[in-house]
């Protein structure tokens, strides 16, 4: 028996809380996974996990081996990736979660880039705008889009800054004019994201600390959807520039109440906090933290959109 593999598989499966999960980290199957963690216990004559249909924890006994192990195992690892720094190619599949408009519009290029420095990194790319559980699902990042984020055990990355901007057609404008002041608001259609914290009003100000009613016959859980219904004159839009900047640039949507501070959300990268990361996780962080940095080329007319 194999018992640093064994001490491995059991701390990952006791950090992810799921053979399955455990499994697709360590790319072997669940079976293995499971029958390698039985060995371990008839090896140390108890019991590490309480099994049901729909949960698994720790014994006391396992809490207590698991304290002893996992530092043995963290050792083991820095030092094999010490050993290889800067010579060991990564490789294997990297799961990675986005959402979905952003994912769309601008992860295709940084991911091809990505992809022809590490050919032997397979990247799974699985776009939804609900926050996934990253331990339970099994990702090595996720890619999440906030003002600030909720205290957890994850480490966040901040990427970049994420810009909003109220705008709307000239052909909207055109047809009711304009608003010149917070409170006009209240007399246009307003073309709402239902997946926000409080669709029916608007936040401003440098903290998001005031909050505007707002009311429209259009809402919708997509922001793409929402901006093709701009570009059409259904309303105003108050989306981030990553989605309407290039119609800014464009002129097919117009930028209104500029002078009225809005509120700056981060792009996050988010990964279980461990003392080793994988090296292709620390890489593609890093990437996209170069492409896209402190100004991103969706806000800087003369930055390069990275080759896709």
């Amino acid at each position: 028996m194999d018992v640093l593999n064994a001490m491995r598989i059991f701390s990952t499966v006791a950090e992810l809380g799921s053979f399955a999960a455990a499994s697709e980290r360590l790319n072997l199957s669940k079976g293995l996974a499971s029958k390698t963690v039985g060995a371990l216990e008839d090896r140390l004559g108890v019991r590490l996990f309480n099994r049901t249909t729909r949960r698994l924890s720790l014994t006391e006994a396992g809490a207590d081996y698991l304290a002893r192990v996992a530092s043995i195992v963290d050792a083991v690892d820095e030092a094999e990736a010490a050993a290889g720094r800067g010579s060991l190619e990564p490789s294997g599949t990297l799961r990675v979660a986005a959402p979905v408009s952003f994912g769309l519009r601008h992860l295709s290029g940084p991911f091809a880039e990505f992809r022809r420095a590490h050919p032997k990194v397979a990247l799974d790319l699985q776009l939804n705008d609900r926050r996934v559980d990253l331990i339970e699902e099994g990702f090595d990042v996720a890619l999440r889009i906030s003002r600030a984020l909720p205290e957890s055990s994850l480490v966040a990355r901040a990427l970049a800054p994420i810009r909003v901007a109220l705008c709307a057609s000239p052909d909207y404008l055109a047809a009711r004019g304009a608003p010149t002041t917070l409170a006009e608001l209240a007399d246009h259609d307003c073309l709402r994201y239902s997946l926000s914290g409080s669709p029916d009003s608007w936040a401003f100000g440098d903290a998001g600390e005031i909050r505007v009613p707002v009311g429209g016959g259009v809402t919708a859980n997509n922001g793409d959807v929402l901006v093709d219904a701009a570009r059409r004159g259904l309303g105003l839009i108050y989306q981030p520039t990553f989605l309407v900047g290039d119609d800014l640039a464009a002129g097919t949507l117009v930028p209104l109440l500029e002078d009225v501070p809005t509120p700056t959300y981060r792009l996050y990268a988010l990964y279980p906090h461990r003392r080793y990361l994988p090296n292709k996780v620390r890489l593609l962080v890093e990437h996209l933290a170069a492409v896209f940095g402190d100004a991103p080329y969706w806000d800087v007319n003369d930055r390069p959109r990275p080759a896709g």
